[in-house]
């Protein structure tokens, strides 16, 4: 019988002896993860030193969605800077809107009509749970759940149709101007706001049963990556990702801007410090923002049709039909259009609560037309520096978790 060729350099196992086997060393892996990968939420590129499954170090790197928004505001008017805005967080655009324009407000001493201010605020609130809401979708899509993310986009699409009915556009709306407001709000907008915020409550009661009381996202979240108190202070945190380890400190609260003060809501406090203290923090905020915005709502019926910018003609635009019988009009048009208003000289930091913490625009005015110096203190730029404390010793499959429940967006980052 002929031999299989096969076989020849093919001895069999008894022929191994163990202790002729070659001695196991474990060595540290370094692995690249981003700048383009769906888990890093953006053009994020972490670089993780690893110990068979578990995180040793973890960098992340940034820069790859630099976009220059805060040297090219110091070479546009006030006014023009708008356009950049809403195009770093552009996922809670109304928070860099309106971060901006209190900014300059303080600056030139900008008095903003009430009926405004109530639609500032109901906007805002209403972009935060828009914003809550791809958190939370994107969020459980790390987790390998897909139908929450389909839930949480079926409100989000209701929200944007709303602002693309009041802005005109869905994503950067460019709404809120110096002083005040582009236009009033169209008719019957108001009932339509009304009828999803009635709906909403029940949406988010749907959202704790998908996930919430879902043993597999406890156990997948639950004591992972814990982030204490002292450190979460040390390291700058703020928004959800600071009161989901026990530090009550909301920006609306302790440096209340916008009228803040004159409305009843709470701010949802957890002391885990870990991913699912973070995950869940960000819908007992979407109740909030609803209570929010069923007040403003109230108020803006109560005061009814109202003025919306500050009537100051070297500010804002002075009314259409005057410019036919003023010729002061005309001119104050012709000088704001062409070359904006002139701040005095001095500097001006207002912070605000946006979706993922304390965002301040830094102004500095040298008396021309446009910033001598636009500084955006922004709050997913700060939060990334929890990240490599809160990625050591985690899993590498946790890492996606931990990342997600930062909620950072790129372009909030690379400004």
């Amino acid at each position: 019988m002929t031999r299989d060729p096969r076989d020849v350099h093919s001895p069999s196992i008894e022929a191994y002896d163990i202790a002729d086997a070659p001695e196991l060393k474990s060595e540290v892996m370094t692995l690249n993860v981003g700048p383009q990968h769906p888990s890093t939420h953006g053009v994020l590129r972490v670089v993780v030193d690893l110990s068979g499954e578990q995180i040793l170090r973890l960098t992340p790197h940034l820069g790859y969605l630099h976009t220059g928004f805060e040297k090219n505001m110091e070479n546009r008017t006030y006014t023009q800077c708008i356009t950049y805005t809403p195009r770093m967080d552009y996922l809670h655009s109304f928070s860099h809107d309106l971060a901006y324009a209190l900014s300059v407000e303080k600056l030139v001493g900008a008095q903003v009509p009430p009926r405004a201010q109530a639609i500032r605020i109901m906007l805002n609130e209403l972009s935060r749970i828009a914003s809550h809401l791809v958190f939370l979708g994107t969020g459980m899509l790390d987790f390998g759940a897909l139908t929450p993310f389909f839930y949480a986009f079926r409100e989000r699409e209701a929200v944007l149709d709303l602002f693309e009915w009041v802005s005109g556009q869905r994503f950067h709306h460019n709404y809120i101007r110096i002083g005040g407001l582009k236009e009033d709000l169209p008719l019957e907008f108001l009932s339509e706001i009304k009828k999803f915020i009635v709906q909403m409550p029940a949406r988010i009661g749907e959202y704790e049963t998908l996930f919430k009381e879902s043993p597999i996202f406890y156990q997948r979240a639950q004591g992972v990556s814990v982030i204490p108190a002292d450190v979460a202070i040390a390291l700058s945190l703020t928004g959800g990702s600071l009161r989901a380890s026990g530090v009550n400190y909301d920006v609306r609260k302790a440096y209340p801007y916008a009228g803040y003060e004159t409305y009843h809501f709470e701010v949802p406090v957890l002391y885990g410090g870990d991913v699912y203290d973070r995950m869940v923090i960000r819908i007992l905020e979407m109740r909030e923002s609803v209570k929010i915005i069923q007040q403003a709502i109230e108020r803006i019926e109560a005061l009814g049709p109202g003025p919306i910018r500050d009537p100051n003609p070297q500010i804002s635009l002075p009314p259409r039909e005057l410019l036919e019988t003023s010729m002061e009009a005309v001119i104050y048009h012709f000088k704001l259009v062409t070359e904006g208003f002139h701040p005095a000289l001095g500097e001006v930091y207002v912070p605000t609560e946006s979706a993922r913490g304390e965002l301040g625009y830094y102004i500095i005015s040298d008396g021309g037309s446009m910033p001598y110096r636009v500084k955006v203190r922004a709050p997913s730029f700060v939060n990334l520096q929890s990240l490599p404390y809160a990625c050591r010793g985690v899993q590498m499959a946790d890492m996606v978790a931990v990342i997600a429940s930062l909620d950072p967006v790129m372009g909030d980052v690379d400004r």
